[in-house]
This record gives C-alpha cells, sequence and structure tokens, in this order.
C-alpha cells in the first residue's frame, strides 16, 4: 500500500524546493531571468499520474512539451516534472532513523533532480541515454549536487552526502 506525505512533510519539501533553487542558481552562476527558463514543477506520489510512478528511485524526471502559439504557430517548450516517490522516501527515512532526517533527504533529492533539469536544458546530459550513459551521468550529477550543497552542509546533510557516496547506498535517484 502506498504512503503519502502528511501536509508538514509537503511543507518540508516546498522548502527544500526554495532552499536547492537558491543553492543552483548561485553554483551556476545563473541570473534569475536565465533560472526562470529551466521550467519544472515537482509532484509528490499522491498527484502523480500512473506512468510518473517508478519503483527503485527516490525521483525520476519527466519530459513534457507544453504546446502554444497564435495564429496557429505551434511554439514547443519543455517542461520538466521532478516525481516524487514519497513511499520510497518515508521508508528509507524509516530505515535510517537513527542518523537520516528527512528534511536533509528531500534538500539532497531537490538538488539532485535541478541539477539534472540543468544539464539537460544545457545539453549537457540526455533524459533518454543508454543505461551505461545513464550510470555515469548520475555519477556526475552526484558529484555536482555534492558541491552545490556545501555552503549549505550541516552534519545531517552531511550525513546524507556519504550515504550518496560511493562507499554506501541508502537508494537510487534517476
Amino acid at each position: 500500500m502506498a504512503r503519502y506525505f502528511s501536509a508538514v512533510q509537503i511543507a518540508l519539501t516546498g522548502q527544500a524546493f526554495a532552499e536547492a533553487e537558491q543553492l543552483a542558481v548561485r553554483f551556476f552562476r545563473l541570473s534569475q531571468t536565465e533560472w526562470k527558463e529551466h521550467r519544472y514543477d515537482f509532484k509528490t506520489l499522491a498527484f502523480l499520474e500512473h506512468h510518473e510512478v517508478r519503483e527503485g528511485a527516490f525521483a525520476h524526471l519527466c519530459k513534457y512539451q507544453s504546446r502554444g502559439g497564435t495564429d496557429g504557430q505551434v511554439e514547443g517548450v519543455d517542461f520538466y516534472r521532478i516525481c516524487l516517490q514519497d513511499d520510497r522516501i518515508l521508508d528509507a527515512v524509516e530505515r535510517a532513523s537513527s542518523f537520516i532526517r528527512l528534511g536533509p533527504l528531500l534538500l539532497y533529492i531537490a538538488a539532485h533532480e535541478l541539477v539534472h533539469v540543468v544539464r539537460f536544458e544545457q545539453g549537457e546530459g540526455h533524459m533518454n541515454a543508454p543505461k551505461a550513459e545513464q550510470e555515469g551521468e548520475e555519477e556526475k550529477v552526484h558529484r555536482i549536487t555534492s558541491d552545490l550543497l556545501k555552503p549549505a552542509a550541516d552534519r545531517d546533510l552531511n550525513l546524507v552526502l556519504d550515504c550518496f557516496s560511493n562507499r554506501y547506498r541508502i537508494g537510487d535517484l534517476t
């Protein structure tokens, strides 16, 4: 049976994404105008479509293209949805409750997925790459995410970063 974030946990998720955005803007040296070109939203498990639910990951990206324009002209705009898998995140926090806190884990997940968005938008990574290439991309994104999060690092966040290092694994992000 699926488990969903509570209202408090959803609010914490919003805070994590707001902080991750600020860190990403600084890390990638983007202006606010440039950042707004990286269109994304995030949804928790209760609000995902069936095809957005994925086993074995804390979160994953779906890429959509909106259509708009006037006078019959179609203009496509890429849009990313970060699909959070609440049940998987909550299970990981419960299993590691002696040392992993939800807030720092959500911050890591938000930052990680935003790094993907920036890289995809800049053409530095490809969503539909072959499996071997995806694994290399995940390693690059983890390294970038760790560097991006250094200004916010504290004891709890450092534990999360250690868990995503090559020494340990609390889960896979895709």
